[in-house]
């Protein structure tokens, strides 16, 4: 591997109300994922955003989620219908592509937030409804997804071009999926661990779970989530290691 993209979960103040270090992290990563008003994010977050990846030479893409405000999209609700999901999908990937036009900033992809992207890799329908929503919004729009899972099976049904995510600061489970929130060190917080793992994953090609199990997966682009402390510092190391291993950054619309 001689390329690979550095992406963040961005835009996630609300109002008065500042989450994370969005103007750092927009130095450092090569392409964000704008929250679109479900999770967090408002007009003028999501504008803001979009502005100041421009002028960095960020790519952007939507990163829509539940309606879940009050839970910042990371609570598991159930019995929605997966087609009132997708309708939900379809406004929020909406705003981002008007805000992008706006701003004279392309969204080249989408990525879901939260719940919704780990529910739905271990529920076909409910991916089946996301991969629907983006195609018909946009063809040409890349979805993120992680390797394994139901949502990279919908995407490849749906013939739509997909970039496989691996995390930077969460742990996995044995069947590829992300280790609950729940569980004790499933999120990872020292940079400097950080670091050493992605880039023993990225030049061994695979992820390993919590249990010590090696999956080979294809590898696009890397997450370090924005809301995580220590997000920027970790982002920095994590860029700087993978740059000493002859590995080039680069947003992955660019290579895909």
């Amino acid at each position: 591997m001689t390329t690979i993209d550095l992406n963040s979960d961005l835009g996630e103040s609300f109002g008065v109300y500042k989450l994370g270090n969005d103007e750092e992290m927009l130095g450092v990563v090569t392409t964000a994922n704008v929250a679109c008003g479900f999770h967090a994010g408002d007009p003028m977050v999501m504008h803001r955003t979009f502005e100041t990846a421009k002028s960095n030479g960020v790519a952007v893409g939507a990163h829509p989620s539940l309606m879940d405000l009050w839970g910042f999209g990371r609570r598991r609700i159930v019995g929605e219908d997966p087609r009132d999901i997708e309708k939900i999908l379809v406004y929020q990937i909406g705003a981002a592509l008007a805000v992008g036009e706006a701003v004279g900033h392309r969204v080249t992809h989408v990525k879901t937030h939260g719940v919704l992207g780990t529910m739905a890799n271990e529920e076909p329908e409910l991916a089946t409804a996301i991969a629907r929503a983006i195609r018909s919004v946009g063809r040409d729009l890349i979805y993120i997804v992680m390797p394994m899972g139901e949502n990279e099976r919908a995407g490849e049904k749906a013939g739509l071009r997909m970039a496989r995510e691996i995390y930077a600061d969460r742990t996995y489970q044995d069947n590829g999926n992300l280790s609950s929130r729940k569980d004790p060190g499933s999120v990872i917080h020292d940079p400097e661990v950080a670091a050493d793992r992605v880039v023993s994953m990225v030049a061994d090609g695979a992820i390993v779970s919590t249990s010590g199990k090696r999956m080979p997966v294809s590898m696009d682009t890397i997450c370090v989530h924005g809301d995580t402390p220590g997000a920027v510092e970790a982002a920095r190391l994590i860029r700087t290691r993978l740059q000493a291993a002859g590995i080039d950054l680069r947003p992955f619309r660019e290579v895909l």
